[in-house]
């Protein structure tokens, strides 16, 4: 049995495609207007609560401002994100893999799980056991908190669905609100990536399972009960 389905495969490359690209035209969108707020409305800088810096060109896409081509390059990659978000989750659900790789139980959330998941993780092997709990917990939160959040925050703030969907704006508070919250889980999404590509890189084995698929480790057989040895008459001996 494959270690990874051709669904997450499939989902994990082009999903990583898609993030870089908004996540980079969210910047060059981003410098527009450097001010979060929270709440409806917001214009004044002044009631800002978080005043974001400029970014670089060579953090934007486009390398240059254009918020016009921004845009349109942020809405194109949004297809294949939201689209992805649903169908990965109809996979993880569909073939198992949440279930049996991602749900966490009680005791993977007490100190002693996490200690001993990062002392496994960061010592000979640590990559061959599976989903440990910190691993569960953060994609966890990925999949259940991030995406999900960066997908409805991105359309309560377009004009164009919250003008059918208002109770999606209201869900989150407004749509400055909305807007806030998008770009604190864009930030999560980024620092989990960059942790994501560390850890990788320490094993270039999972580079190449994520291309071909893996395998996944044999499950360690059940006993067996000892046979009842029997007599020449065919009744159970008893010792």
């Amino acid at each position: 049995m494959k270690k990874h389905a051709l669904t997450t495969r499939l989902w994990h490359w082009v999903n990583a495609i898609a993030i870089v690209v908004l996540f980079m035209t969210g910047l060059n969108i981003s410098n527009a207007h450097r001010h979060l707020y929270w709440g409806q409305y917001g214009f004044d800088a002044a009631d800002a609560w978080l005043d974001v810096i400029r970014f670089p060109g060579w953090a934007t896409i486009p390398g240059h401002y254009n918020l016009a081509l921004a845009r349109d390059w942020h809405i194109t990659m949004a297809w294949p994100f939201g689209i992805g978000v649903l169908f990965i989750w109809v996979a993880m659900l569909w073939n198992g893999h949440f279930r049996r790789d991602l749900m966490t139980a009680p005791m993977d959330w007490t100190p002693g799980a996490v200690i001993a998941s990062l002392k496994a993780h960061s010592g000979p092997g640590g990559h061959a056991h599976g989903y440990n709990p910190v691993q569960k917990i953060l994609y966890g939160g990925v999949f259940g908190v991030l995406l999900p959040m960066m997908l409805l925050t991105g359309l309560a703030i377009s004009p164009g669905v919250a003008g059918f969907a208002p109770w999606l704006v209201d869900v989150f508070g407004g749509r400055q609100s909305a807007r806030s919250l998008h770009f604190i889980a864009a930030w999560g999404i980024f620092g989990f990536f960059v942790i994501h590509i560390v850890l990788a890189l320490t094993d270039w084995r999972l580079i190449l399972e994520m291309f071909t698929g893996g395998k996944r480790p044999a499950e360690p057989a059940l006993p067996q009960p000892e046979p009842i040895p029997v007599t020449d008459e065919g009744a159970p001996a008893h010792g």
